[in-house]
């Protein structure tokens, strides 16, 4: 009887382990980690009134707005960070002339596209 105990929870364990590998990382919050991004590099353009908003429609002042797009469509493909157009445009994949940040702005971290990545890979949820 011992036997099939230790072999259940063997299983069990081994289940458990692979079911974690095939998840991931952790889940990636909207407001605690995307937002704050979204907050420092590309609010000033794409605010209600920013030039960014005015020339493309697009405004990151909320979840909404992010998951809106822009007149010419959406932005963020839930669950596909590549054909996900902020991430062709924070990534360098775009034309340079519509990379962003725009102009002199400093660029995004490796660490700060990581975060959108995951997100948008994890369906970008509003969490």
């Amino acid at each position: 009887m011992n036997r099939l105990v230790m072999a259940f929870v063997a299983t069990a364990l081994a289940a458990t382990t692979v079911a974690c590998d095939r998840a991931g990382k952790e889940a990636v919050s909207f407001r605690n980690d995307v937002m704050p991004i979204l907050r420092e590099n590309c609010l000033d353009c794409h605010d209600a009134v920013g030039q960014g908003t005015a020339a493309s429609g697009f405004s990151v002042v909320s979840y909404n707005g992010l998951m809106q797009g822009t007149q010419y469509g959406p932005v963020v493909v839930p669950g596909d960070p590549d054909a996900s157009v902020l991430m062709q445009l924070v990534e360098g994949r775009a034309d340079p002339s519509i990379a962003m940040p725009h102009g002199d702005s400093r660029k995004l971290y490796a660490a700060e596209k990581d975060v959108l990545r995951a997100w948008i890979a994890q369906g970008a949820p509003d969490n």
